[in-house]
């Protein structure tokens, strides 16, 4: 496992201070208004914290995760949803299987930004949002050499094939959008 990757245990996903920093409700909102969103799959899952926001709006929700702790706690909140252990870069779903692809800081921790991307669109028969941390130095999150630049996500949705992305600047993060 690389050194990207989120390893400080289940309960902190879930403290309020987090929720209040990813603003969660905002985030699902802001993912699902401007698109009939009936389907979503959560990669990176976690704890389920934003599986579990998008099934309180009557979303069909799916997740993945590489962790089978986030997996098996993802379930103990959302006991119906389909949550599956898997890479990014390597979903178990087909193609079109999904109206969003959501992947909630998570992005900056995959081994392999292109194919991670390439396999969101892939399942995704709309959209593939991308909630990432701002590119600065700040007192939580990741270092600055593990966050991602607005300029290479732009890059890689071309490299990728969307026909547009937009850029959603929240509080602390920023919402990325892109569409098929």
């Amino acid at each position: 496992m690389n050194d990207r990757v989120y390893n400080n245990g289940v309960d902190r996903l879930r403290s309020s201070e987090r929720i209040e920093r990813l603003e969660v409700d905002r985030v699902v909102d802001l993912c699902t208004g401007n698109n009939q969103i009936n389907s979503v799959l959560d990669v990176g899952t976690g704890s389920g914290l934003f599986a579990e926001a998008f099934a309180k709006r009557s979303i069909k929700i799916a997740g993945v995760d590489l962790n089978p702790d986030m997996i098996d706690a993802a379930k103990k909140h959302l006991p119906d949803a389909e949550f599956k252990l898997s890479a990014a870069e390597n979903l178990p779903f087909d193609d079109n299987s999904f109206d969003l692809v959501f992947m909630g800081v998570l992005l900056h921790e995959v081994d392999d930004y292109t194919k991670a991307l390439e396999e969101a669109k892939r399942v995704s028969a709309k959209q593939v949002s991308v909630l990432e941390w701002k590119y600065a130095v700040e007192d939580f999150g990741p270092p600055i050499e593990h966050r991602l630049k607005e300029e290479f996500l732009k890059q890689l949705s071309e490299k990728v094939g969307f026909s547009k992305m937009e850029v959603v600047p929240l509080k602390n993060l920023v919402l990325y959008h892109f569409f098929k």
